[in-house]
């Protein structure tokens, strides 16, 4: 068992590329994963990029924005609701709007409602088994560790796009803005891949002081992460029944710098 400083329900869960290396609480449960639903609508984006169906530099959302501003939350729009407070492409400003926008937008160039889209490339593509996939593609969906760390791994060693579209996508867009991380206050620089927020050197931060510059994922507001360490070849998932707050950030960060350290060489 891997010590969690946690007085409510949890589950943690470690693999690699291949297989997963360690699980506790129930790795099937079903749980909100708040803005950990982004990642996932981010993958459908991408496999709709590389069937050629969207184009990450067409537009969307506000004037002058794309695709690739809307995965990297420089399209301009509030934290919610339509209002853009800020020019595309000016700062980074996390955004559920402009991911709401980029799921209408995959939807019109599929034909496909978002669900139905995600459940025929990222749900069986991965053989995901208990996603929900209901509500905001921005923080809706429900899921357990067993899918995060399925689309973890993914995450490390891509099977449904390219690898050159994978590496573009984990690699910062829009290099150099600043902006405010949820919980964490302003990050300078802010950094952000396709849909992915990218670690660098930001301080503080909810993955670890061992954790890589490389070091990608997401966390929500349920309480959830997950985060993908390519340096490491590892990925680790938390999902719990308590909202983010000050035990998470005071735990997640050593929670991490432990998996390193016991799976890192695994």
């Amino acid at each position: 068992m891997i010590p969690v400083e946690a007085d409510f329900e949890h589950a943690l869960g470690v693999s690699d590329a291949r297989r997963t290396l360690h699980t506790q609480g129930a790795e099937d449960r079903v749980w909100e994963l708040a803005s950990v639903s982004k990642p996932i609508t981010a993958l459908g984006t991408l496999v709709a990029v590389d069937r050629g169906l969207v184009d990450l530099d067409e537009p969307a959302g506000p004037e002058g924005a794309t695709v690739r501003h809307l995965l990297a939350h420089t399209a301009g729009y509030a934290f919610d609701g339509d209002e853009v407070v800020g020019a595309v492409g000016g700062r980074r400003i996390y955004s559920n709007t402009g991911f709401e926008v980029l799921a209408a937008h995959v939807e019109q160039a599929t034909g496909y409602d978002l669900d139905e889209w995600l459940e025929q490339t990222v749900v069986q593509g991965l053989g995901l088994s208990d996603l929900e996939l209901t509500g905001s593609p921005a923080a809706g969906f429900r899921g357990s560790i067993r899918d995060l760390l399925a689309l973890g791994r993914e995450l490390l060693e891509p099977t449904l796009i390219s690898r050159e579209l994978w590496q573009e996508s984990v690699t910062v867009q829009f290099p150099g803005l600043d902006g405010i991380l949820p919980g964490y206050g302003r990050q300078r620089p802010n950094d952000w891949g396709l849909g992915y927020e990218i670690r660098d050197g930001k301080s503080p931060h909810w993955t670890g002081s061992a954790s890589s510059p490389r070091t990608l994922g997401h966390f929500g507001q349920a309480g959830s992460f997950l985060w993908v360490d390519p340096d490491a070849g590892l990925t680790a998932a938390f999902l719990g029944a308590e909202p983010f707050g000050k035990t998470h950030i005071r735990i997640w960060p050593g929670l991490s710098d432990e998996i390193l350290a016991r799976f890192g060489g695994a």
